[in-house]
């Protein structure tokens, strides 16, 4: 049997729009491409963010500000020395943006100028670190990526 090029083209597209289906039904309903937002309430953080952007720049012009590094022991925060620790109130935020499922918070509670994030509570990859912190009656802001 001969197969004349108008019906060698049309098989190829059918072929090819199946492939396509076939690809995005297994890219929706796998579990391991999980489709999520980056945060749940997205446009209330939004409504929010000059305050953040505010609070960040107010915490740059310090002539002083936090320190993040990373050891075997997990992530050490260290406060400025020249602050008063126990003033010192907020929130220290993990954000993983590979998975929801690993976001945490932990309120900011210090014995010392220095604050240790625990090994066991970190998986190793990208982590979008958010510290809000106050004293003194300002709020500070202070963001960084670290790769642990």
């Amino acid at each position: 049997m001969k197969i004349n090029w108008g019906t060698a083209v049309v098989i190829a597209f059918v072929c090819f729009a199946a492939f396509i289906l076939t690809f995005v039904f297994l890219a929706t309903t796998q579990k391991k491409y999980d489709h999520e937002l980056v945060t749940q309430n997205y446009y209330e953080q939004e409504i929010h963010l000059q305050n953040d952007i505010d609070s960040q720049n107010l915490a740059n012009k310090l002539q002083y500000n936090l320190e993040i590094s990373s050891s075997n022991k997990g992530v050490l925060i260290h406060f400025p020395d020249q602050t008063s620790f126990i003033k010192i109130t907020g929130i220290v935020s993990f954000y993983r943006p590979s998975d929801q499922r690993l976001d945490f918070e932990i309120p900011i509670s210090l014995s010392s100028s220095k604050m240790l994030i625990p090994d066991e509570v970190l998986a190793g990859g990208r982590w979008d670190i958010k510290i809000r912190w106050h004293y003194e009656g300002q709020e500070l802001l202070f963001k960084k990526q670290i790769t642990y």
